[in-house]
């Protein structure tokens, strides 16, 4: 039929469930775990100067010791909205001020609230897989669209066994992150 050989784009593909997996590992990181990790509190944004920012743009964050955050706000008239903002947050943190640094002492975690964390971070690597499989099913419609185009079928089965051994590999990947998540969830 046609004689010019027809392309899927597998960078594209590669690229969209790399962007899956990102997102995994930001959520995965803003988990608590009992150890003080900075990007616990990437979700957390306060009100200031009219609109809704970042905590790490209002002040410096810092962990001195493995169970302690710390927050220095930059601007004086903020320490009681970054305060406010985090107790509000859900993560579990009672901040404490001192005078611009607001200190946030990560309490141990108990048994339940482990249980619990390790299924929020099985929800986590569950949307990804359910997203690194949308663009596998994007990519699977691209090859029949092609077949359609002219393509041959080796080249069909060809290009489908590359755009499954990408998903497989990322689906895998996905696992892992999961598996040392839930490692380092119940560990004490």
């Amino acid at each position: 039929m046609a004689d010019e050989e027809i392309e899927i784009d597998t960078d594209d593909l590669e690229r969209r469930m790399q962007g899956a997996m990102n997102s995994l590992k930001s959520e995965l990181a803003s988990l608590r775990t009992g150890r003080a990790s900075s990007s616990m509190l990437d979700p957390v944004t306060v009100e200031a100067y009219g609109q809704r920012v970042p905590v790490n743009q209002v002040g410096t964050i810092n962990v001195p010791e493995p169970r302690m955050l710390t927050v220095n706000v930059w601007d004086k008239s903020l320490v009681g909205k970054v305060e406010k903002a985090i107790r509000e947050s859900g993560l579990g943190i009672n901040p404490q001020l001192n005078g611009t640094i607001i200190m946030l002492p990560i309490p141990e975690l108990n048994e339940e609230r482990r249980r619990e964390l390790g299924k929020v971070a099985a929800q986590y690597a569950e949307s990804a897989r359910v997203a690194i499989r949308n663009v596998r099913r994007d990519g699977m419609d691209q090859i029949k669209k092609a077949k359609a185009q002219g393509m041959s079928e080796d080249d069909q089965k060809l290009w489908e066994e590359e755009v499954q051994a990408l998903t497989d590999r990322f689906i895998k990947a996905v696992d892992q992150a999961l598996e040392s998540k839930q490692t380092e969830i119940m560990q004490v």
